[in-house]
Parts: C-alpha cells; structure tokens; sequence
C-alpha cells in the first residue's frame, strides 16, 4: 500500500477530491491511504504563522522553516520520500509517476507550497524531490499534489476497472492514443468510421495503428 500524507494550509481544498472517483475507491480496497494535514498544527505560536517576510526585502511571505521542521519530525518513517511542490521543482512525466507507483509500500509525504514559496532551508535540507507540472504559476501546491497522487494512484494494479486500458493510454505507448467513439452512429451530420463498424478486429486495430501514427507526427 502507498501512503501519502498532504501537508497544507488548506486542507478543505484537498478533501473533495481525495473522496471523490478512482481515488476514493483505491482508498476502499485498501490499494492507498491519504492523510491530509494543516501545517498550522506544527506552528508554536498563538496565532499559528506558517509564512514571514524575506530577509533583505522582497515582496510576498515565504514559508517559514520551523513549522515544516517540526511536521517532517512527527511523520516521516523510514521509508519516507518528502515531496515539495514548486515551479523550479522537475517537471513531473509518466515515466515517473510510473517508478513512484511501483515502490512497494511508499511513504510520500508531499508539502503544499503557498506565497513566494519555502524558506531555501527547507529546499536544501528537508525535501527528497522537488516537482511541478508545467511551467506556469498556481497560487498553491494543493493542484500539483493532487495531480501527482492521481497519477500515481492509477497505475497501481487494481485500481482501475480494466486494467488494459492502461496500455494504450498516449503517455504509455510510443504513439499518442488513437481516436475512439461511442453511440450515436451519427450525430449532427459527424460519422463514425465505418471501419470502426464492420467487427473486423484486424481492420480495425490496422485504423488504429495508422491513425495513431498519424497523431505523432
């Protein structure tokens, strides 16, 4: 089972999805678990402050070092990889959702990032692998930590319904994933393929090879 636990200021934005679809029933048969957590737990002052000022002046808040510090030291096991989502992190790919879910009985433990980001200190001594998904700008790591655990989440044997359809998806295959259809026939003046409806597979599976091909060039 891979366990993942969420650190974040905003755990009610994790929540939904985490219950919702094929992460929610990976979390039912027990292929998953998901801990979600409110970095302000770990803060010791009253008002629970997770971000300060730069030092030499910037504009923005950065995460503060103390409050990760003290999460990391109360949930990390032996095993754990610490995740940090940041837009200098790498840009997250199949190939490597796919090595993280074939890690037999991971521990990811994932911070959310917020503001102008963490303290350096926190990038330099605390973190194992720094991700993002694309090269933009979110206002939080809560979408990239969602993305990386549903990516994962799917590719962990029993998860989804038909495990083959895994085969042909467009990041699995060397060709991107052929066109598909489904009833009507006809639909607005738009046909399905014949090809697609005479039930000759060998046909059929020759359409798809070409079209796929034809989608990769």
């Amino acid at each position: 089972m891979i366990h993942f636990d969420i650190v974040t200021i905003f755990p009610e934005v994790i929540s939904t999805y985490i219950n919702s679809s094929i992460v929610k029933r990976a979390q039912e048969k027990g292929l998953i678990k998901i801990d979600v957590h409110n970095l302000r737990d770990w803060a010791k002052d009253k008002h629970k402050t997770v971000d300060d000022t730069p030092y030499g002046g910037s504009p923005g808040m950065l995460m503060k070092v103390e409050p990760v510090f003290n999460c990391l030291k109360d949930l990390k096991k032996e095993n754990t990889v610490v995740m940090l989502t940041s837009p200098k992190g790498e840009k997250l790919v199949q190939s490597k959702l796919k090595e993280l879910s074939e890690i037999k009985d991971a521990h990811y433990i994932i911070l959310c990032g917020h503001y102008e980001g963490f303290d350096q200190r926190i990038h330099d001594f605390l973190v194992d692998y720094e991700f993002c998904i694309g090269e933009y700008i979110l206002s939080g790591g809560e979408l990239p930590a969602l993305v990386l655990i549903d990516g994962i989440t799917r590719l962990i044997p029993g998860v989804l319904g038909n495990a083959c359809s895994l085969v042909s998806e467009t990041f699995n295959s060397e060709n991107p994933e052929y066109p598909q259809y489904t009833k009507p026939e006809e639909f607005n003046g738009w046909k399905v393929p014949k090809v697609l409806l005479n039930g000759n597979h060998r046909e059929i599976e020759k359409w798809r090879n070409k079209m796929s091909e034809i989608k990769s060039e």
